[in-house]
């Protein structure tokens, strides 16, 4: 291999370096990018010409319709957050379900997916989940490890289950990795992946591991009925709310979903449009339960705009990181690498899913859709890897990642909200179920890849 060849390497090599260093992401991959592209025009190694398309690319980021559901979504999420809508939900599935064996893991499981659903935001999730449920669940007798285990796991539904913020930038770059696969293929008449496509091949994958979590809490209660035992009656009424509240607390955040999710899966509304529908609809539920006022108003605002603006400086640094890594070729020696792979296709996919759990460790699911996603993509669809299937793989990948320990994201966020007799050995045992069962469910959709193609397929004809 030259040593032209080995600079994309190099690049990938110095990011990694600089983030140790604390530096914030975006400016860490805008950096770098520079640093090579002027090495690159200093040594004749890149031209000029080659990196005349930033501009285009960045009005093509302002520009994006697709990417304007990425704040409608944060506003929704956080509004639930701050006007207690979440709180409610909690309460009234809990009063529900709690008298049951296991039945408050149960209601966990179902709230975390609504949670999800409406959120779409790992970190707010588990940190939630965990400050309504926990202490909750070990006062009336739940094993610290399956209390924790749970909050994590249903926290990082976040991933999967649409509307999610990961699945609108997933499918946003993959409709571009998508293209730019056909063209290296020499198609002109190109066929397209939208964001709702990768909503609805995601719905199935996502019910089903949601499924598998109600499966195993209640074999558990069956099993060792010690470990989630069931509230007595009066318990359950003091923790839970009235009979007045209880169908309001439900109904409504599943209405709010159902508008969401439906109007993108019966073809009224795109996924952007949608997310308008949902941001609306989390004032109005806001208003609903009287906890609209200017002040929750302004944090929602500022908390939205904190998470957009870093989700765009990331984009521009991703997108400034590929445009150099392709004027050295980077493109051309990843293909040469998954050319020389053992296993075609299959070994090329198993490689790509490897690193992507390994960098989901030290690398949030914004900075690895960005950077490695738009560089193994467009080279994994060009070997007929389908672009909807290849999104859902990924989303549970990073999924399972931010699970496992010893770095998992969503362990260090219920971490920073436990009571002091939870021990991080109590988390770290507790998640080992739920991460065998997310890679049972990986393995699974790579067995069957229709689970996430079966219904995009029909509701396109």
């Amino acid at each position: 291999m030259e040593l032209i060849q080995l600079i994309p390497l190099l690049m990938f090599l110095a990011v990694g370096v600089v983030l140790l260093s604390g530096y914030p992401v975006a400016f860490c991959l805008g950096g770098v990018a520079l640093m090579f592209g002027l090495g690159g025009l200093l040594t004749g190694a890149v031209e000029m010409s080659e990196l005349t398309f930033l501009p285009g690319r960045l009005f093509g980021i302002i520009e994006n319709t697709s990417l304007m559901a990425v704040p409608l979504f944060v506003f929704m999420g956080v509004m639930l957050e701050k006007s207690r809508v979440a709180e409610r939900l909690l309460a009234s599935m809990g009063r529900l379900l709690a008298v049951f064996p296991g039945g408050l893991g149960l209601a966990i499981v179902l709230v975390g997916a609504l949670l999800a659903a409406s959120t779409g935001i790992v970190g707010a999730t588990v940190v939630t989940m965990g400050l309504l449920s926990l202490p909750t669940m070990l006062r009336h007798g739940y094993d610290p490890r399956l209390a924790t285990g749970l909050i994590c796991a249903t926290g990082t539904l976040g991933q999967i289950i649409p509307p999610s913020i990961a699945l609108v930038l997933l499918g946003d770059v993959l409709s571009t990795a998508y293209q730019e696969a056909q063209l290296a293929q020499g198609r002109w008449a190109l066929d397209t992946v939208s964001v709702g496509d990768l909503f609805v091949g995601a719905l199935v994958p996502g019910l089903v591991l949601v499924a598998m979590y109600l499966i195993y809490v209640l074999v558990i209660s069956k099993l060792r009925p010690e470990m989630a035992p069931a509230m007595r009656a009066e318990d359950a009424r003091v923790d839970g709310v009235d009979d007045s509240s209880l169908l309001r607390g439900l109904l409504a955040p599943l209405l709010l979903i159902a508008a969401v999710m439906g109007s993108i899966l019966a073809g009224f509304a795109t996924p952007t449009e949608a997310a308008g529908v949902g941001a609306f609809g989390s004032l109005l539920l806001a208003a609903i339960n009287r906890h609209l006022d200017l002040h929750i108003l302004r944090e929602t605002v500022r908390g939205t705009t904190r998470v957009t603006a870093m989700v765009f400086m990331i984009l521009i640094g991703a997108s400034l990181f590929s445009l150099v890594f392709r004027a050295y070729g980077g493109d051309e020696t990843v293909a040469h690498l998954f050319d020389a792979l053992p296993g075609g296709v299959v070994g090329a996919m198993l490689v790509v899913m490897l690193i992507v759990f390994l960098l989901g460790f030290i690398l949030d699911f914004m900075e690895i859709t960005f950077v490695v996603v738009p560089i193994v993509g467009p080279v994994l669809l060009a070997m007929g890897v389908d672009p909807i299937w290849l999104g859902v793989m990924i989303a549970l990948n990073l999924q399972t990642s931010f699970l496992t320990p010893p770095f998992g994201f969503a362990l260090f966020y219920l971490r920073g909200v436990t009571p002091p007799e939870v021990r991080t050995a109590h988390i770290y045992t507790g998640v080992i179920p739920f991460i065998l069962i997310q890679l049972t469910m990986l393995g699974i959709l790579a067995l069957f890849p229709d689970l996430a193609t079966w219904l995009p397929g029909l509701l396109n004809g």
